[in-house]
């Protein structure tokens, strides 16, 4: 669906991804590996009546399976796009540190999924750090949710993907899980940080888009979160 011109977001591929559409294509962030990367080609060819190698760049939010899931798929399908990620990230997809293990029954569940669901192999290209611009996206670290979580902030549109630090549910602005999340305090300061930016439009990694005066919310909801701890 296009959520405002320009921007469109995949449906069903369990996580948000979205396709910015300008010259060329940009994708940012690709669901789990499960057919997703089938689905956002499938909507490149049937819905924006595009070709997939008109992709660009494919952005990751940060390295959790159900973000890097469809990122070889389009990678097969568009060869000369650049893949994208937080510097602080990049190891945990190149095998070069070892991923983290979650507590508890969900996080076991996370641990045979993770071995059930290879999301292939696929190159890293362009490393991000806090103010690079990748095209007309500034990223935003966030640390926190991973150690290499990023935003993106597009200020001609006053948009920002926001990844997995936020949730919006139509109604309610949460953190992202705190079982998932590898430095809550980290989590809680990159929430602030983010209050300080000026966006109408907030896309979040999961849940639905927060429209309308977004960094408002996004300013009562950290000052309601507690101090460090």
């Amino acid at each position: 669906m296009e959520i405002i011109t320009g921007i469109h977001q995949v449906d069903g591929v369990n996580g948000n991804c979205y396709i910015i559409v300008s010259d060329g294509l940009t994708v940012i962030d690709t669901g789990l590996p499960a057919g997703s990367g089938k689905k956002i080609l499938s909507y490149i060819r049937n819905t924006l009546y595009r070709e997939p190698t008109e992709i660009k760049t494919i952005v990751i939010t940060h390295f959790h399976i159900d973000h890097i899931g469809g990122v070889a798929t389009l990678k097969n399908a568009a060869p000369g796009a650049k893949v994208a990620i937080g510097n602080a990230d990049a190891g945990y997809v190149s095998g070069q540190i070892t991923l983290p293990v979650y507590p508890g029954f969900r996080g076991f569940l996370l641990r045979i999924a993770g071995a059930i669901m290879n999301p292939g192999l696929f190159p890293l290209d362009i490393l991000l750090n806090d103010g690079d611009r990748i095209g007309d996206l500034q990223c935003v670290a966030i640390p926190g949710h991973t150690p290499g979580s990023i935003g993106l902030y597009d200020d001609r549109t006053k948009t920002l993907f926001s990844g997995d630090i936020l949730r919006y549910d139509g109604s309610t602005l949460t953190e992202g899980p705190a079982l998932f999340t590898m430095n809550l305090n980290d989590s809680r300061e990159s929430i602030r940080k983010l209050a300080s930016l000026d966006f109408d439009l907030m896309l979040p990694g999961h849940g639905v888009p927060l429209r309308g005066g977004a960094s408002v919310r996004v300013q009562e909801f950290a000052a309601t979160l507690p101090a460090d701890s």
